[in-house]
């Protein structure tokens, strides 16, 4: 194998590929990329087993091959190369080695044979669709603060992604929960999606498939089966195992009788949970909430380290309520709001709380409260 191609775009696909690539592991081909060229591209894959990354980038192909090189030297190899520069892969398997050229610097690197490498079976997938990236960046990004990272209730590290009823007919809906707070958020079902079976999709594919979704012009094709998800544009298709197990039936979670109404300027309410919060004890960060008529107090009291208050002007009309909430928690569900105002929903001071996006039903969050 022996091509050529700018640094810039190799960068950018081995940064991607490597990415899934674990620091640790027994497999010593794993901890590599493989790198295949034909034609006038070249592409680069990874995988943990669970995940398998594969980038395309542009080359000049001199001499059509395949190899596998370490991934993380590799990468770090090319980030510290010029700006502009050509970079000359060269692979010699009589000596087992991959020797890499830009400008002044060349470096021969150890391989290991291609025939090694585990290439992800394909699978038949039950449905095909395509997604503008914007719409399932806001799904997942939006849900996955809630993932359980208990690994004993392992359906629940991850998002379930799936078709449902929502208020105006079906929806394309992410799920997650880890028994406290819970995200529930819907998109437009796209053209094709309707048949889809529900997947949960792992927490590590659900971060990598955030490089994916940077440019909101992409539709990302996405076909799913009962044991893969892959997602794709015509650069980078990322394939990952799904999560074997039920989701739990969420819907049972989710309160529909809280009447008692606050409504909150979003931004102020992170910051004065944030500023309150600081004096509180790590382990338990419990944040007291007093509503009164148009008056919300949140308050600690860490009596080793001492106290906090402050008072917000809200929109409130209902009966007397104090309400305790973890204040990781609340942080994380207030910074997902987009829009200017947050609305809680309670029914009492043990009952779980709703939180929505002013008048937006399509994100739907709930936390549980905590003695105080």
């Amino acid at each position: 194998m022996k091509i050529s191609i700018e640094r810039a775009a190799l960068l950018r696909a081995v940064a991607r590929a490597q990415s899934v690539v674990e620091r640790r592991n027994t497999i010593p081909i794993l901890a590599n990329v493989l790198i295949e060229a034909e034609d006038d591209e070249v592409r680069f894959r990874a995988t943990d087993l669970d995940i398998e990354v594969l980038d395309r980038a542009p080359a000049k192909v001199e001499r059509a091959g395949a190899t596998t090189v370490n991934a993380v030297t590799f990468h770090e190899i090319v980030r510290k190369l010029p700006d502009g520069a050509l970079v000359n892969l060269t692979d010699d398997a009589a000596s087992g080695r991959l020797t890499v050229e830009a400008g002044r610097s060349t470096f021969a690197l150890a391989t290991l044979p291609r025939q090694d490498f585990p290439v992800m079976a394909s699978s038949e997938y039950a449905s095909t669709f395509e997604a503008p990236a914007a719409m399932l960046r806001r799904l997942f990004d939006k849900s996955k603060f809630a993932i359980s990272t208990e690994e004993t209730r392992y359906y629940l590290n991850g998002v379930y992604m799936h078709v449902a009823e929502g208020e105006e007919g079906r929806v394309l809906r992410c799920v997650a929960t880890d028994g406290h707070r819970l995200a529930r958020i819907d998109a437009g079902l796209p053209e094709g999606a309707a048949e889809m079976p529900g997947v949960i999709v792992p927490r590590k594919a659900v971060n990598e498939l955030r490089k994916l979704l940077e440019n909101d012009e992409a539709a990302i094709e996405v076909s799913v089966s009962d044991t893969k998800i892959r997602f794709a544009t015509p650069e980078i298709t990322l394939t990952s195992k799904v999560i074997d197990g039920t989701f739990p039936d969420y819907t049972r979670v989710i309160p529909t009788g809280n009447t008692r109404r606050l409504e909150v300027d979003a931004a102020d309410f992170a910051k004065a949970v944030d500023r309150v919060a600081t004096v509180s004890s790590e382990r338990s960060r419990a944040v007291k909430m007093q509503l009164d008529e148009d008056r919300l107090i949140l308050s600690v009291n860490a009596p080793d380290a001492g106290n906090a208050e402050e008072e917000l002007v809200v929109a409130y009309s209902d009966e007397k309520l104090e309400i305790g909430f973890n204040a990781k928690y609340l942080l994380e569900i207030a910074s997902q709001v987009d829009r200017e105002n947050a609305v809680f929903l309670f029914n009492s001071s043990g009952d779980p709380t709703l939180m929505r996006e002013g008048s937006d039903t399509s994100a739907v969050y709930v936390v549980m409260p905590m003695r105080v």
